[in-house]
Order: C-alpha cells, then sequence, then structure tokens
C-alpha cells in the first residue's frame, strides 16, 4: 500500500463496516479499553479472518490461514525450538533454497525474527497467522508423534494380552508409552476433525473407535483389542475413576489444554459383554460461550429473544432433542443479560462452564440435592433470574411457574419436537393451563443443521426438482447449493453447524388458547398468522441464504 490506514479507516474504505458500527465500537473502545478490532468482532460487525487480513494490510505482511496449508513437515517445524516456538507464539511451516517460511501471531516483533535467524542461520519469511490456530499447531507438531497411525503401529508391536490381569497390571499397561501416546493423539485428532464425541466400542475381535462431527458419526482407524484394556485404564487413571471397577457403570471428566483451547472431556464407561465400552463428550468453551449475533438467528427471532430476556419475569422455555444446542443458546442468552445489577443462579445436570458473574449449582441426586430441592431453596437466595437446565418432573415445573408468577425471570428446557407441542407436555406432566398462560413469555425450539464447506460449495442442479416433489415453489433465479466433498470436509460436502429456530411468542390470543385448551394444530394456525417462522421454514431459509442443503433442511426436520 502507498499509504497506511488506521484499522478502522481500513475497514471502512473496504466496505467491510459502515461509519455507523464503527463509531458504535469506538464509543465502546473508550469504556472498555480494549482493541477496536476485539470489539468488531465480539459485535458480530466482522469475521476474525477479514479482520486478520486488514491488520496484515497495515502491517504490511502476508496473512495466510494455517488450516489451508497442507503437507507441514516436522522435520521443519522443528528447525525452530519448542521452546523458542511457545515464547514467541510462532511456527516454521516451509523451507525453500534458503529460505524459511514462519508463521507468526505479530509479524513486527524485531526480536523474534532476530532469535530464530541465529538459530536457524537462515533467512527468514514472516507470515501472520491467527494465534490460536499457531498454539494449535504447535501441540500438534511437538508432540512425540499426533499420528494415529504411528502410535497404533506402535501398540500393535506389544502383543501382549492384558485381558485376564490385575488392578495393578492394568495401571503399569496404562502407563506404557504408546499407550499413553495413543490416547493423547486421539484427543488431537479428534480436535483437529472438530469432534464433539469419542466413541471406544469393544467387539468380540476387535475394537470400534468413531469420531461424531458436525452431528454425525465417522469411524476412524481403531487400536488393536489386545491394547484396549490398557487404553481404558490410562482414561480411568486421568478422569480420576475406579480402575479396578469393571462392571458397572462410571462417569468422570477430563481437563485438557490444546494449543490455546482449554477442554472439558465428560467421560462415560458401560460393561457390555466384550468389555468397557467409553465414550466421551468433548465440550470447548469457545463453542458454547457464544454471543446471541453467532447463534444463527434471523433478525426479528433474535430482537423477539433478547425482548423475552430482558422481561423482568415469566418464563422462558427452550426446546428440542438432544445434542440440538439449547445449552449454547441458554448460556448465550444469560451472557446476553449477565451484570452486576442482577443476581442470575442456574440449576444445571451438569454444569458445562462456568460464566463469572453467575452462580451456578450443579444437582446430586444421589445426596438429595435435586432440581426440585435446588429450586426451592434458590427462592431464598433473592434472585432475579434463575435457569433451570432441564423441566424433568410435575414438581420442577410447578416451582418454575409459581417462581416465574411471582417476579423472577425463569429460562429452562424441554425434550418437545417444536413450540406448541411444550404447552402439551407441560399440561401432559400436570401444571394447570391458566398458570401455564400467565407465566409464559417465549417458547423457543431449535435444531442444528449442518453448514456447507465453503472450499467445496457448487451449485446443486438437483436442489430445485427436489423441492418441487415436496411441492415448494422457489424462484427460478434463486440458486441452491451443496458441498462437493473436499480434504478440508473429509469429503463430507459440510463443515461446521448452525441452528435454526421456532419463536412462539405468547400473545393474548396464544394465552386465551392456553387456558381453553385448543388442540395444537390451532394454536400453531394462529400462531403462523402472527409471524412465526417454523423450523422447516427457517431451514429453508438456510437452504436460499447458501448456508445449507435442501437435502440437510429436511433431514433435521422430518419429524415435524
Amino acid at each position: 500500500m502507498a499509504e497506511r490506514y488506521e484499522l478502522g479507516q481500513l475497514l471502512l474504505m473496504k466496505g467491510v463496516i459502515t461509519q455507523e458500527q464503527l463509531e458504535e465500537a469506538l464509543i465502546q473502545q473508550q469504556k472498555t479499553k480494549k482493541f477496536l478490532g476485539e470489539i468488531l468482532v465480539e459485535k458480530g460487525f466482522v469475521s476474525k479472518e477479514t479482520l486478520l487480513e486488514c491488520l496484515t494490510e497495515q502491517k504490511r505482511a502476508d496473512y495466510i490461514k494455517l488450516s489451508k496449508v497442507k503437507g507441514v513437515k516436522k522435520e521443519i517445524v522443528r528447525l525452530i525450538p519448542e521452546a523458542i516456538a511457545r515464547r514467541y507464539n510462532l511456527l516454521a511451516i516451509t523451507f525453500s533454497e534458503d529460505t524459511l517460511v514462519v508463521a507468526m501471531q505479530d509479524p513486527t516483533d524485531i526480536v523474534a525474527i532476530d532469535t530464530i535467524k541465529r538459530i536457524t542461520g537462515k533467512k527468514i519469511k514472516v507470515v501472520k497467522a491467527d494465534e490460536k490456530e499457531i498454539l494449535e499447531r504447535i501441540e500438534r507438531y511437538y508432540m512425540e508423534t499426533s499420528d494415529l497411525t504411528e502410535t497404533i503401529a506402535a501398540l500393535e508391536s506389544d502383543t501382549e494380552k492384558m485381558e485376564e490381569v490385575d488392578v495393578n497390571q492394568l495401571r503399569i499397561a496404562a502407563e506404557d508409552a504408546p499407550i499413553v501416546r495413543f490416547v493423547n493423539s486421539m484427543f488431537l485428532q479428534a480436535v483437529e476433525k472438530r469432534a464433539t464425541d469419542i466413541h471406544l466400542e469393544p467387539g468380540q475381535n476387535d475394537i470400534s473407535l468413531r469420531f461424531r462431527i458436525d452431528g454425525i458419526l465417522h469411524e476412524m482407524q481403531p487400536p488393536p483389542k489386545s491394547a484396549y484394556p490398557g487404553i481404558v485404564t490410562r482414561l480411568k487413571i486421568i478422569s480420576s475413576l475406579d480402575i479396578g471397577e469393571r462392571r458397572l457403570p462410571q462417569d468422570g471428566r477430563i481437563r485438557i489444554v490444546v494449543g490455546s483451547r482449554e477442554l472439558d472431556i465428560r467421560i462415560s464407561t458401560l460393561p457390555t459383554i466384550f468389555g468397557e465400552k467409553v465414550v466421551m463428550r468433548l465440550l470447548d468453551k469457545e463453542n458454547v460461550l457464544l454471543g446471541l449475533e453467532q447463534l444463527g438467528f434471523e433478525k426479528q427471532d433474535l430482537n423477539l429473544f433478547q425482548e423475552a430476556l430482558l422481561k423482568p419475569y415469566g418464563m422462558i422455555i427452550v426446546t428440542g432433542p438432544t445434542g440440538s444446542g439449547k445449552t449454547t443458546t441458554l448460556y448465550a442468552g444469560l451472557s446476553f443479560i449477565n451484570s452486576p445489577d442482577i443476581n442470575i443462579v442456574t440449576i444445571e445436570d451438569p454444569v458445562e462452564y462456568a460464566i463469572a458473574g453467575i452462580n451456578q449449582v450443579q444437582v446430586k441426586p444421589k445426596i438429595g440435592l435435586t432440581f426440585p430441592s435446588v429450586l426451592r431453596t434458590l427462592l431464598r437466595q433473592d434472585p432475579d433470574v434463575i435457569m433451570v437446565g432441564e423441566i424433568r418432573d410435575l414438581e420442577t415445573a410447578q416451582i418454575a411457574v409459581q417462581a416465574s408468577l411471582t417476579g423472577h425471570l425463569v429460562i429452562s428446557t424441554l425434550h418437545t419436537n417444536d413450540t406448541v407441542s411444550s404447552i402439551t407436555r407441560l399440561n401432559y406432566m400436570g401444571v394447570e393451563p391458566y398458570l401455564l398462560a400467565d407465566s409464559l413469555n417465549l417458547i423457543l425450539a431449535q435444531r442444528l443443521v449442518r453448514k456447507i464447506c465453503p472450499s467445496c460449495k457448487e451449485e446443486d442442479p438437483e436442489a430445485k426438482e427436489f423441492l418441487r416433489k415436496q411441492e415448494i415453489m422457489l424462484d427460478e433465479n434463486i440458486k441452491l447449493y451443496k458441498g462437493r466433498g473436499c480434504q478440508d470436509c473429509d469429503n463430507t460436502g459440510y463443515f461446521g453447524r448452525v441452528a435454526i429456530y421456532e419463536l412462539l411468542n405468547i400473545t393474548k390470543p396464544i394465552r386465551r388458547m392456553i387456558v381453553e385448551r385448543m388442540p395444537e394444530e390451532n394454536i400453531r394456525e394462529i400462531a403462523k398468522q402472527q409471524g412465526m417462522v417454523t423450523l422447516r421454514d427457517a431451514a429453508i431459509k438456510k437452504v436460499i441464504a447458501g448456508i445449507t442443503t435442501i437435502r440437510e433442511a429436511f433431514s433435521s426436520t422430518l419429524a415435524l
């Protein structure tokens, strides 16, 4: 560039943000003293990738996305000692002739560049990369090995059978280097592939290893059967479970750090006829603690949800099947209203993440700490907002309803198909219709749909024909897309997920229908007339916007 621009002006000049957005961010910067770029990303005005590109343009260094760089060799990475890479947050990525290309968080750090020049004795070309991506790859490339194939080969070289061994032998086997490397590599690969769950399942003659990625289970290369007892024992040791108990189910937690990301892993063991099955849920704080703007709300629905969250009392119900993102929505809602002048208390099973400024209680039924017992106690703790992880029974429902009628905002979840069926479910539980009508402010139903992989996105010529068969007609000029399948998405055509929402605003006509126990179909029809967008229609909107495929939209809302 012939001249340099301040970041805000550069983004403005490129048309990335508006003058109003820049002014809003500058006002907040004066109050919070945060970096301008950080505020712009938090508010959703600009993506992190676009921001980094503009920061790079300011500093005249190329920006690269490390996740797109293929074939990085360990021997090149390790030309720079691990301690130096971690100290300056940098990574060697390629080497040609006498020039080493190094990805850095801060390409203007002269001290770091001079240090690696002296250590490697090579010319250095600097490129800018995202801090977290660098940290994650430092973790990967400086490990003894991160390749599951290598660790499995090491496990297979140890043919000792460990099915009938005592506890001490199991403990020794679990500390064996190939076992430790396999477990570490399994977690690292799960993180790299964006897995939310890991399934280890013993069969009669072999083991199955599967990762759940974007809601779908994918098979991975499994460990040998002979090593399985040692792997299970290793997992039990690091999650503080009883390694001697193999007849009963057990639950535990592991906390690991991968690069800059701290992961909580919930582990569950289940005895089967061929050994213990182990399922691990990976809880990534970055993916759970999102802002409301990042979840996928349409503007009208986002405004409606925010208005309901700001009401001083009443009840908000978030509903959907297991794994539909309800916890993420609840946490985003709580973060939106979280401030020092209100007392927010949650009852959860389990507490997935600690949120600063919010009092969180985990239920423990074995000692009598149940949802109803905690909820009764919380009402004596002067709460303004109460979040109940799930309404499971009549007692919890009645206390929650009473709390919402006596000056508290209550937020909770149910497992139902859509918004209107939540009313029926609460009626079946035994909640009186007149109390339900008075307490409810909003019901929100949601699903997660897979997003089209941006690296292999292409027009789908068969999509409109599929819609025609479903008797849905779209404008001929609208283009619909799919993912062809590529290396970035493991040839699935999908990368990541986004939520779709159906919001039922409890208006006076809806309240009257609840009291009169009107059928679901009647309530749904009136709600649509008032502007409610159904889950199916919300999914189709995402299709038209080029975010997901028509088949994914229909499969995710199949039961509706």
